[in-house]
């Protein structure tokens, strides 16, 4: 499949009842105290539309039927509905085509609304004008990071081969980070690009995507733990809780996802700590199989057990030193 889900990205919901705002301080960063009366931030969104004609994972020929209740657009005020039932004012918006003009397009929203307080934009890492067109997105100070789309290249290795010195040496004068938009097989090389570009802050989009769906011997599994654990101990990667009910065999209940996912939170505990797990939705892709107000709730009892500072690091704080948030309004 292409793009954020299991299948490809969100769709449609109505979020009810959220966790209140919490506020915490990321044990690994601190700035001179917790940042109290922080709000949450959902740290992994999209916006698109359709008639831009650019999101061929979803309207292309191969797209498939599963991606129809997303095959629709979905913009700022869907978003600001969703995120406002969950008590959430503030987000970042993520790439969903491999065009700079998509990354311009959601830029626009950044200056329209302090709703979405950056942007994970795209820029062909390969091409020789890379730097120069890098340096040009980077003049607007709503974007954030770059994000090339690896789980849909041919070369699980691209990330390691194709992108030019000049890019990356760009995306570090320009304070930019990497979002990582990999699965289980793309952990290896991904370890062996972050350990040369310990400079290049980075994020492990839906924290790999596991193979939650799959059989016990799957060898996904393997790949997956022995990869993330590497990432965790041996770079500064930071991971994303998000992306994962797309992953999972079908759920009826907020109670049944958060058993399910247990696991998978405590592996990424031990391995990245609470202050290098971040929070998002994948919204709208996440609605493919849940509404925004399950995963919101799955969440509030996933993180039960922690203590309150580690529960508002991940859900807001850790989001905001990552990206450079904490100025945004």
């Amino acid at each position: 499949m292409t793009h954020d889900a299991a299948a490809a990205p969100p769709g449609d919901d109505a979020a009810h009842g959220a966790a209140p705002d919490r506020t915490a301080q990321d044990p690994a960063t601190r700035d001179g105290g917790a940042q109290q009366g922080a709000h949450r931030i959902d740290a992994h969104c999209h916006l698109w539309r359709l008639a831009r004609g650019d999101y061929g994972w979803l309207t292309g020929e191969d797209s498939g039927d599963a991606l129809a209740p997303i095959r629709r657009d979905f913009e700022l005020a869907d978003l600001a509905a969703v995120t406002r039932r969950a008590g959430i004012h503030r987000a970042v918006a993520v790439q969903a085509a491999p065009t700079v003009e998509e990354t311009y397009f959601l830029l626009r929203f950044a200056r329209e609304t302090p709703l979405v307080a950056g942007v994970v934009g795209w820029a062909d890492l390969s091409a020789p004008d890379a730097a120069a067109t890098i340096a040009a997105l980077a003049a607007d100070p709503a974007l954030k990071g770059l994000r090339p789309m690896l789980q849909d290249l041919p070369e699980d290795d691209w990330i390691t081969r194709r992108p030019t010195a000049a890019a990356l040496a760009a995306m570090k004068a320009a304070a930019l980070r990497f979002d990582a938009l990999v699965m289980p097989r793309h952990l290896a090389p991904l370890l062996r690009f972050l350990t040369a570009h310990p400079d290049l802050p980075a994020i492990i989009d839906h924290a790999a995507k596991p193979a939650l769906a799959a059989p016990p011997g799957d060898p996904r599994h393997a790949l997956w733990r022995a990869g993330m654990a590497a990432l965790g101990r041996e770079t500064g990667a930071r991971v994303k809780l998000s992306g994962l009910l797309t992953e999972m065999p079908p759920v009826t209940s907020a109670a049944e996802a958060a058993a399910l996912l247990r696991p998978l939170l405590a592996d990424l505990l031990e391995w990245f700590g609470p202050s290098r797990i971040v929070w998002g939705s994948d919204w709208p892709v996440l609605t493919l199989a849940a509404p925004y107000a399950l995963w919101d709730e799955t969440t509030t009892l996933l993180l039960a057990d922690l203590s309150p500072d580690n529960r508002a690091a991940i859900q807001g704080a850790n989001a905001a030193r990552f990206y450079g948030l904490e100025d945004a309004p």
